[in-house]
């Protein structure tokens, strides 16, 4: 970090801690969330990166008068010691260490700790509540977030068109699905539901939108009566013409700041609503309370229901996975061709060329829209941080003597898409390929599981991780996520991992599979398809491949597989080849039958059958 940028983060920092001391807070909670709790924001809600300097799409800050505490994930550690200069920001493990229990160990009593009611969740209020009251401190909700105050050129809120999803994508009707959420309504007894989640409500509706990079859905919020009508708080600025002629009668618009006056009115005392505790602002269960009605905590039905794809919404996903798996093989063929060559004539090639790469042969197919994320692309050393960004100022050059990795996806008409691969060019570092073998068996291992229903993401975590744990390794990220139709790339309430998460894996669901490994300093691996979740004629579940796109066996130990392992890989490559083959240039295609070929070693005699 220069010394403008320091110096510009010690004023922000200086200019928060006085607006704090005017508003009589001693602490005030910054999160990475905007009020509808997403991943990803818009600039104009980057309040965590303008006060400490983290550009992550997850982490919390605590700003005291004395200190300033960033909690990040195992996948920001190097990046938030990058971009957070030390003496002015410290930092902590999210999970290690949780803020709220640092939060109970400095608080002092009397101490009064605010937070922006609309950017906390209300389980994350009562966690901080829980951290506050066990130093004898008091949590304040507030109106006015007093880093917007202090932030003199912050960005305008976003301004994305909305455009209707046709039905022929989307598959049901927004009416049709309306109909789903008033029984369960029914049978909860509740009055109204609450959704603030932009992916929901563009679901739910059949809009999308470009408010948020990558994330093709608007910001809004969304009211839904017993009666059947609800209503829409959006801006209706940014509709294309013709839009509000296209929603359900049953739909109103209003102001997107009119959401909790409105609440408040149509919430009469005893009455249930239906809130996501997790991903909804405070603010609403607060004014809810306040109307002396009942919020009842519940995850959000729209989420289920969006998470199990109908036939439709399959079906593009699968078809644009295919047109995905072209542009990978082109960037691949073009990849390996060409790093070798470029090295010898002192001109190699570049993290950020080979992002700018992988983009434009996606862009040559047809539906492609945009990115569905930032491009991961990273050589050497800088693969060990998962989410490592190259930017045209700062690439590394991709050589021969050192492993790649790279994750991209994109958003396309018809879904969306998302894989890594990791890439070596014959030079391998010490255990490289006893490392890349291990995550291959691992992505194997899941890929070819069965399991009951009722299971969930955590009881088959540690199935994935096993054969990593067997050499002493490990990764500190799930091993997969939900993905969205043509929504967000991390879906939830879907995914595998360490953590608790009680949500039934079923039928209709798309998945990730990504174990990876990473040595500091050294190198990373990871390799990412996407599964779709389908039910076997015995009732048992499995996953289903959606990603067509090769595994580089140069780097596995074929001695280390078993032979359902190179089955696999023998059948997978086959299967890419018949699909995605035809579709190729000549040159991708004769480099895809060429890196397709069977791995081809004899099982050992106590592997034979019979």
């Amino acid at each position: 970090m220069s010394e403008s940028q320091l110096a510009e983060l010690t004023d922000h920092v200086t200019a928060l801690r006085a607006e704090m001391k005017m508003r009589l807070l001693d602490a005030f909670i910054v999160p990475r969330f905007d009020a509808h709790q997403g991943e990803y924001i818009a600039p104009h809600d980057e309040r965590l990166g303008f006060v400490t300097g983290f550009t992550g799409s997850a982490g919390v800050a605590i700003v005291t008068q004395s200190e300033v505490r960033l909690f990040v994930d195992g996948r920001y550690v190097v990046q938030a010691g990058n971009q957070c200069p030390a003496g002015l920001i410290d930092r902590d493990h999210i999970h290690n260490h949780p803020p709220e229990h640092w939060l109970s160990d400095v608080a002092q009593p009397d101490w009064v700790i605010g937070y922006d009611a609309m950017h906390l969740p209300p389980n994350w209020v009562k966690r901080f509540e829980k951290g506050a009251n066990a130093a004898g401190a008091s949590l304040k909700a507030m109106s006015e977030n007093p880093v917007d105050a202090v932030w003199g050129d912050q960005p305008d809120e976003p301004l994305g068109t909305i455009s209707a999803f046709p039905l022929q994508f989307a598959g049901v009707s927004s009416s049709d699905k309306r109909d789903l959420f008033l029984k369960e309504m029914a049978a909860e007894d509740a009055a109204l539901l609450v959704e603030t989640q932009p992916d929901n409500i563009a679901w739910f509706l059949n809009v999308r939108g470009d408010d948020v990079a990558y994330n093709p859905m608007p910001q809004s919020f969304l009211l839904l009566e017993r009666s059947g009508a609800a209503h829409w708080f959006v801006d209706q600025g940014k509709f294309e013409e013709g839009l509000a002629d296209t929603l359900p009668d049953w739909v109103s618009l209003r102001a997107k700041s009119d959401l909790l006056e409105s609440l408040a009115a149509k919430t009469g005392k005893g009455a249930r609503v239906l809130v996501d505790p997790d991903f909804s602002p405070a603010a609403v269960s607060q004014r809810i309370i306040e109307a002396e009605a009942v919020p009842v905590p519940k995850l959000s039905p729209m989420t289920l229901a969006k998470a199990r794809k109908n036939a439709t919404e399959l079906e593009g996903l699968r078809s644009c996975h295919i047109e995905d798996a072209v542009a990978w093989i082109e960037f691949s063929e073009w990849l390996t061709d060409t790093v070798a060559s470029r090295a010898a004539d002192g001109d190699p090639v570049t993290e950020f060329e080979a992002l700018e790469k992988i983009l434009s042969f996606r862009r040559e197919r047809p539906g492609y829209l945009s990115e569905s994320f930032h491009t991961i692309s990273c050589a050497g050393p800088n693969a060990a941080m998962c989410h490592y960004a190259a930017d045209k100022n700062n690439s590394a050059p991709v050589l021969p003597a050192a492993p790649y990795l790279l994750d991209s996806g994109g958003q396309f008409e018809t879904g969306t898409t998302d894989a890594t691969r990791s890439f070596s060019f014959g030079f391998l570092p010490d255990g490289y390929a006893e490392a890349y073998t291990a995550v291959f068996k691992a992505l194997v291992a899941l890929a070819t599981l069965r399991f009951p229903k009722g299971t969930q993401g955590h009881h088959i975590d540690a199935i994935c991780r096993r054969p990593l744990w067997d050499l002493g390794l490990d990764y500190d990220h799930g091993t997969g996520h939900g993905i969205g139709h043509r929504l967000s790339v991390h879906e939830h309430p879907q995914r595998i991992g360490k953590p608790h998460n009680p949500v039934d894996l079923a039928p209709g669901m798309v998945l990730s599979i990504e174990p990876g490994y990473y040595k500091a300093g050294a190198f990373g691996i990871r390799l990412e398809n996407l599964f779709e979740i389908r039910e076997a004629d015995d009732g048992f579940l499995y996953f289903d491949n959606m990603t067509w796109i090769p595994i580089q066996k140069d780097a596995l130990i074929p001695e280390r597989l078993s032979v359902a392992e190179i089955t696999w890989l023998d059948t997978y490559h086959e299967q890419t080849e018949k699909l995605v083959g035809p579709r190729c240039q000549d040159g991708a295609r004769h480099w895809l039958a060429d890196t397709c070929r069977p791995l081809g070693r004899a099982p050992a005699p106590w592997q034979q059958a019979g």
